[in-house]
Parts: structure tokens; sequence; C-alpha cells
């Protein structure tokens, strides 16, 4: 019978922990807020007051301060450098970035976040941003505009998660009114994958997944001097959401043309 040796552990208490003896490192908060624009996905770019990358464009972030978590550093960075007021905006984490050389000065770890707004004001700059505007995202992925640090990965990155969330959840109704018609959020597919969708399927798909709900159906029109009256109005529609505020997901995954995996609860959403 063979005999196990657990090693004893050691902690320190907070007389003996000596913080010097770690590399210093930084922490920030990066956001790419999405919207659309004229039919075309468009990220919030800002152009960089200070150096490194003076002049360059950048996502809105900064260094998280010592009293505010990650969330608020990021809300934050949004408000300070674009005028948008806090909460306009659906926010997500995305994902830790933390290369040794992805930021010049020393280093700094960022904690990205992507965020889906409907209706973006005429953005401004501020706080370490000279300016801010809308930028279409097929500029960034053709390599027409390019970010500073590794902005233009963390990008890439965000888009593939909206893209991604979109397949099986309501995360599309965050680029709506509050109510919508089902033809306004097809749109919002289409400008997000890039792609057309057949409007009878699609229709299918958002009256069976679950995450959207149908309000009140708008009555008939009445007629004009004597005429028959008209059709109906396009109903309008809202999305569920979870107890903790999240896009509900969907009961079947809406597949995105092209994308060759499918499961047995998929609706293709090309033509057929």
């Amino acid at each position: 019978m063979s005999t196990i040796y657990f090693a004893p552990m050691v902690f320190e208490s907070p007389s003996q922990y000596d913080a010097t003896s770690y590399p210093p490192f930084a922490v920030t908060a990066d956001v790419s807020l999405f919207t659309i624009r004229r039919s075309a996905l468009e990220v919030l770019l800002i152009e960089r007051r200070g150096e490194p990358y003076l002049g360059a464009w950048a996502l809105p972030g900064g260094f998280v301060h010592p009293k505010e978590d990650l969330e608020e550093a990021a809300s934050r960075e949004l408000a300070e450098e674009t005028g948008l007021e806090g909460g306009a905006w659906h926010l997500e984490q995305l994902a830790a970035y933390g290369a040794p050389d992805r930021d010049p000065r020393m280093r700094v770890v960022t904690v990205a976040f992507w965020a889906v707004c409907a209706d973006v004001p005429t953005p401004r700059g501020g706080g370490d941003a000279a300016k801010a505007d809308l930028v279409p995202v097929a500029r960034i992925e053709s390599g027409a505009v390019r970010l500073a640090f590794d902005h233009e990965l963390i990008v890439r990155d965000a888009v593939e998660r909206i893209r991604s969330r979109m397949e099986h959840t309501a995360v599309a109704a965050g680029f709506c009114p509050p109510e919508f018609t089902i033809r306004q959020l097809r749109q919002v597919y289409e400008a997000v994958w890039g792609a057309s969708l057949d409007p009878g399927n699609f229709q299918r798909y958002v009256r069976k997944c679950g995450a959207f709900e149908q309000r009140v159906a708008p009555p008939l029109q009445d007629g004009f001097k004597g005429r028959p009256k008209r059709g109906r109005p396009a109903s309008l529609w809202a999305a569920r959401r979870t107890a903790d505020g999240f896009p509900a997901t969907t009961t079947r995954t809406l597949a995105r043309p092209g994308d060759s995996t499918r499961t047995d609860a998929s609706i293709s959403a090309g033509n057929r």
C-alpha cells in the first residue's frame, strides 16, 4: 500500500507580505461599444490624446481605480470619453488580455467588455480622448483602420462573441428600441452577420424560440371615406430577460448562414 505525503501549506501574515517582491503591473478596462447605423455594424473608437500611440484610434478605456470594480471602471470610461449616460447600453465582460508586451509603458492586463446600444448620439471626446467617433467594423476587419495596443484583436473577439450570442439569445434586441418589429430585428441580424435572411423563416424563429414576446397586437386601422379597412400594422415585440437582466436564452438555435454546424433544434437562416 503506497503512502501519500502532503507538503505543509505556508501562509503569509499581512506583516510578512512584501509587495515589492512581485513585479508591478496595472489593470485597465477597455470597452467595445457597438451600434448599427445605415444598416452597418459600427464600433465606438476614440483618438488618443497622449502617448503611447498619440493620435491613434483605440477603444474607450483606462486604468481601474483602486476602489472601483471592473464593470464600474468600464462604465465610467465610456461615460467620460464619449459623453454617453451610464446605463444607456447593455454591457458584458468579454475576456482578459495580458500579453507581456501589449503596452509599452509597463505590464498592463486589461479586462475587456463588449456593449450594445440602440441609439448612440454623436460621441464626443473626453478624458484621454481627443475625439470619439463611430467606425464601421468592416473597416477594422479589412485592415483599413488600425488600432492601438491589441485593440484590433479585442474588437474581433467582441464581434465574434456578439455574432455567436445572437444565435441562441435575445441579445440582438439590444440594438433595437424597447419595442420593435420583426423586420427591425431581422435587419439587426443581417447587419451583424453580414448576410440576408429569409423573412418567413426568421419570423417563425422569433415566434417560436421563446426569447421574444409579442406586445398587444395593434388594431385594424379605420378606412378613409368609406374605403375598406387597411391591414394591421406590424406587431411589436420585446426581448425577454432573465432575473439578472441578461437577454433570455432561446429554445432553439438560429444558425448563421454559412455555418456548417447544425443541431436538431437549429433553424437555417438562409433561403430555402
